[in-house]
Order: C-alpha cells, then sequence, then structure tokens
C-alpha cells in the first residue's frame, strides 16, 4: 500500500508580523528610487509613476536601478537606500 502525504500550501508565518512602515507627510523635494524588476513593462509603470509624483507632489530627482532579470536577487539595495528618500518598485506585464 502506498503512502500519501497531504502537504498544506499555506504554510505559517515566521516570527512577528510588524506594521507597515510610518508614512511621510509630504513627498516635497524628496528623492524618489525606482529599483525595476526587469518584467516588461515595469520600466514604463514605475517612470510613470515617479512622473507624477514630481508633478503633482513636488518630490525631488528620481534615480532608477535594474535587476539583471525577475528572477534575480537586487544587489544594490544598500545604494538604492542610500540614495534615496522613498522607494518605488512592484512587477509589470
Amino acid at each position: 500500500m502506498t503512502r500519501l502525504r497531504v502537504v498544506n500550501p499555506a504554510g505559517a508565518t515566521p516570527g512577528e508580523v510588524r506594521p507597515p512602515a510610518p508614512r511621510r507627510g509630504s513627498l516635497r523635494r524628496l528623492r524618489v528610487g525606482i529599483l525595476d524588476n526587469s518584467k516588461p513593462n515595469a520600466d514604463v509603470l514605475l517612470e510613470r509613476v515617479a512622473e507624477l509624483l514630481v508633478e503633482r507632489a513636488g518630490a525631488g530627482p528620481v534615480a532608477v536601478w535594474r535587476k539583471p532579470g525577475a528572477s534575480r536577487p537586487a544587489t544594490v539595495i544598500d545604494e538604492v537606500v542610500a540614495a534615496s528618500d522613498v522607494v518605488l518598485t512592484g512587477s509589470a506585464d
């Protein structure tokens, strides 16, 4: 007789769940970083959002970093954090 092992795909959350980071009251003159995940159209989406933040909220300069591929880890996190006050990252297809 073959045994069947059933696995729950929901898993469990390791450690404590922390609240989101505090939001700033204004984006005026803040440096905007874009971390592009290299998925198709991610650059279009993120750059347009950054343009709107500059136009409508007075955000400051925008800098862009691009991962070498969607499935590859970002190796520039420390650089992005040091050069940005707020960071946009996301997914698109």
